[in-house]
Formats: C-alpha cells, structure tokens, sequence
C-alpha cells in the first residue's frame, strides 16, 4: 500500500522489482494496481521464490521502500516439481 495519493506508482513498481531481484532468487512476474478508495490504489506483487528464503525478509524488504506505507502477504504458494 502505497504512502498516499502522491506516490508516482510506476517509480514504486520499479523499486519493487529491484527490491525482488535482490534477493538470490526473487524473480518479479507482474504487478497490478487494485483500486482502493478516494483515488487510492494498492500494488498486488506477484514473485516468485526459492523455498530457502524467507517471505518475512520480502516483506520488510518492501516496507522500507521509500512511498510504501505497509505490506501484506496476501498468497503464499509452493511449486512442485
């Protein structure tokens, strides 16, 4: 969730996937904008991880993201195979 309606989002959407990439295995798929309210809207990351990292470090990853006022760990799935 972004800081507010000032946050230029395509700015945040790429501090998101240089965020990812640093990680060994962080590798970006996409990102959607989900309306919120009065304007507000909220980034729906979706990534991909090895099984050896942690989704805790992602997280706060992203909370330090300069514009980024929370993070939330919406879907959590394992691949098999």
């Amino acid at each position: 969730m972004p800081d507010g309606l000032d946050v230029d989002l395509e700015e945040l959407k790429k501090n998101l996937k240089k965020a990812t990439e640093s990680f060994e295995s962080g590798v970006f798929n996409d990102v959607k904008e989900e309306p919120i309210a009065f304007g507000l809207k909220a980034l729906i990351v979706t990534i991909a991880l090895s099984e050896s990292e942690e989704s805790d470090a992602v997280e706060k990853a992203f909370s330090e993201i300069k514009g980024v006022s929370s993070v939330e760990l919406i879907d959590y799935r394992r691949a098999i195979g």
